[in-house]
């Protein structure tokens, strides 16, 4: 036998046991969060009680811009209510990276129409968003925004 014969069929071997044995960890974690964050938009403009469900952990902690605090059960329970409706979820940019391998941070700069009751609000935000890998499905674990200022009127012309 060719003494350089075993190392390659050792090489070979060994990459075949990992792939069929070895879980598989996710190619691109930061797509599957973008995946999972799309379907968060998708199931809260639905107002859809099964989908919300699925993808917001047990722990949620959803803080909003004007400092109100939701939990999982509070926050589902206020859309599926129709207490506040979201009419439009526009991201301007939107961010994701690993802080750990469990852990995906989200950053965005988004356009949130939603009403509540009879008033509207048009909220400019910025956001940071916490996703954790659970039971090996990105679920929406924390929340947090910002409201950006009106923009500045130009200068009085003299």
């Amino acid at each position: 036998m060719n003494p350089t014969t075993l190392p390659r069929r050792l090489v070979l071997l060994l990459a075949l046991f990992s792939a069929v044995l070895l879980p598989a960890r996710e190619a691109n974690p930061t797509t599957a969060i973008r995946d999972a964050d799309n379907e968060r938009v998708a199931a809260i403009l639905a107002a859809d009680a099964t989908r919300l469900n699925a993808i917001f952990s047990d722990e949620l902690v959803y803080t909003h811009s004007n400092g109100k605090v939701d939990s999982k059960e509070s926050y589902i329970e206020s859309l599926v209510t129709h207490q506040t409706v979201y009419k439009v979820y526009d991201y301007k940019e939107r961010e994701f990276r690993l802080a750990s391998p469990d852990i995906g941070l989200e950053t965005a700069h988004v356009l949130i129409t939603s009403v509540n009751g009879t008033t509207v609000n048009n909220n400019d935000l910025k956001i940071l968003a916490v996703w954790r890998l659970e039971d090996g499905k990105w679920r929406f674990l924390a929340w947090q925004s910002a409201k950006l200022p009106p923009p500045a009127a130009p200068p009085a012309a003299k």
